[in-house]
């Protein structure tokens, strides 16, 4: 049944309301979109205290839209829904084109109505590459500008064809918020590159707060936010489900004059995450360090046995455990990675398949054993068939700081800088530095969910965690997501964490299940 809406809420007058019906595909018909007029936030000079008016939500102000979305059973559906612009979620912005965020409000599908008050809220950011990404010109739902564009690496759908998450949210019947966030590349006048580490987080834990502030105003239940990321993107969604209120941002929070509120969220749905920045090159090089390169050429193996070395030691003092295997070691991950998750995500892959082409399949991939409708192989094996590793070594703090990882940061008018030890050691930029800029390790911590999972336990964050990625996806270290997961678990969190076989970089596989699991973990009905 559905929920009775708040007296004050039904009783809102309207008078801001356009109605315009668009297509998927039909932006050119779509219509300009004004800002919520509560939101001044390009005058405003408030301060986190909670209670500044360019804070507060105006629910009149929307255009109602009416969009086509065809679920993953191929039925299409016609949905009508409030979308508001808020133009920052921020008294004090630093930049207005990055710092708004967006809200889609389902009203009615296929003619019938839809009461939103207490749905979950879908918080889906579209950063990619740590780059900057702005909803500011977005006339509907799913048009975030990250790098890749609306559904792109880091937009809403993770880069996959037909129906994504966000969509199938609306349609779903949950409130989907669309915030934007500063990146590495904003640079002003000045020189200064003012969208590095941290901005992009403490970004998204305000607009949380700009939530969590407009409680009873903003359709949905904020304490059932659920957030969504591909790629830098999923690396910032887990941030946000780990980092729940920690003290470490509070300065920056506080200077953009965000709302004194939570900035915890509910549960965390992460792709690809590329993430645990400081211990990325050594993960990398433990999985990858046999692949060759897309030419065929091996990278630097007195490099790649470097990192691989310290990767043991970091492991070791993780302290994972896992069912089976006990205490997780560099002598029994390949083959936890494998029982754990990467046979099951073989034995589903092939189970889904005709008899045909299951056979053909295997045909083609004599490596695997299938046996008992049960894939099995060794990591040996999985790595050859894997093929090239999509990055050199080191593959995120390069001795040049030539990658994306160096120039987040940045700082200053410095575009780029090292952030490990061994990087700093070999440098090969010219830099007269002989170790890291004393600011390097808060910066790691604040960029870092491992940090508030291992070294700062934090007691406000998510309990609830879905996390994706592509057996085929050398972004990063496979090993990324598993010792989240493993970590996850041995804090008793609950975990959800495949891996889609043969899929790569920003592989959505089964967005529709993702829907269906924010339903489940948050008690709504569907």
């Amino acid at each position: 049944m559905p929920h009775e809406p708040p007296r004050e809420e039904t009783e809102v007058k309207r008078v801001k309301r356009r109605t315009v019906v668009m297509g998927l595909t039909a932006a050119a018909a779509a219509p300009s979109v004004g800002f919520a007029t509560g939101a001044r936030a390009a005058t405003s000079k408030g301060t986190a205290s909670g209670t500044d008016a360019s804070l507060v939500f105006d629910p009149s102000a929307y255009t109602e839209l009416t969009i086509g979305i065809t679920d993953t059973e191929g039925t299409a559906h016609s949905v009508t829904y409030h979308f508001h612009k808020v133009a920052s979620y921020v008294a004090n912005p630093v930049d207005v084109t990055y710092q708004g965020l967006n809200v889609s409000v389902p009203v009615s599908v296929d003619g019938t109505a839809v009461d939103a008050t207490a749905a979950p809220i879908l918080f889906a950011n579209s950063v990619g590459g740590y780059m900057p990404s702005s909803v500011a010109n977005a006339t509907g739902i799913g048009g975030a500008g990250g790098p890749g564009g609306p559904g792109g690496p880091g937009g809403p759908g993770g880069g996959d064809s037909g129906p994504n998450r966000t969509q199938l949210s609306l349609l779903a019947g949950y409130v989907v918020v669309e915030p934007g966030a500063r990146g590495r590349t904003l640079v002003d006048s000045s020189g200064v590159y003012y969208g590095v580490a941290p901005a992009a987080i403490v970004d998204l834990k305000a607009a949380v707060r700009y939530l969590r502030f407009n409680r009873g105003l903003i359709p949905g239940n904020v304490e059932r936010i659920v957030s969504s990321g591909t790629s830098a993107g999923g690396a910032l969604s887990a941030l946000l489900g780990a980092s729940g209120d920690s003290p470490l941002y509070e300065p920056y929070l506080k200077a953009l004059g965000a709302a004194d509120r939570s900035d915890a969220i509910f549960a965390s749905g992460d792709w690809c995450p590329i993430t645990d920045l400081e211990h990325a090159d050594m993960s990398y090089e433990w999985c990858w360090a046999d692949n060759p390169l897309a030419d065929g050429t091996s990278v630097d193996q007195t490099i790649a046995a470097d990192l691989k070395a310290e990767f043991t030691g970091y492991l070791a003092a993780l302290h994972l455990t896992a069912p089976g295997f006990g205490r997780l070691t560099v002598r029994n991950l390949d083959d936890y990675l494998v029982r754990t998750h990467l046979e099951p995500s073989a034995t589903r892959y092939l189970a889904a398949l005709s008899d045909a082409d299951r056979t053909t399949y295997l045909t083609a991939n004599p490596f695997i054993t299938w046996s008992g409708d049960r894939a099995t192989f060794t990591w040996a094996d999985f790595l050859t068939h894997v093929g090239a590793r999509k990055k050199s070594a080191p593959s995120f703090d390069a001795f040049d700081l030539s990658t994306p990882e160096c120039n987040e940061f940045g700082n200053g008018t410095t575009i780029a800088r090292h952030f490990t030890r061994y990087g700093q050691e070999h440098d090969t930029s010219g830099s007269t530095a002989t170790r890291l800029d004393s600011d390097i390790p808060e910066k790691l911590h604040s960029m870092n969910p491992m940090y508030h999972l291992v070294d700062k336990v934090n007691p406000h964050r998510s309990r609830h965690w879905w996390i994706r990625l592509g057996t085929k996806d050398s972004d990063t270290s496979l090993t990324i997501a598993s010792n989240l997961a493993a970590r996850l678990r041995d804090l008793g969190d609950d975990v959800d964490l495949k891996y889609y076989w043969d899929a790569g970089h920003g592989a959505d596989n089964d967005p529709a299940d993702f829907v269906t699991w924010i339903a489940q973990v948050s008690g709504h009905r569907l």
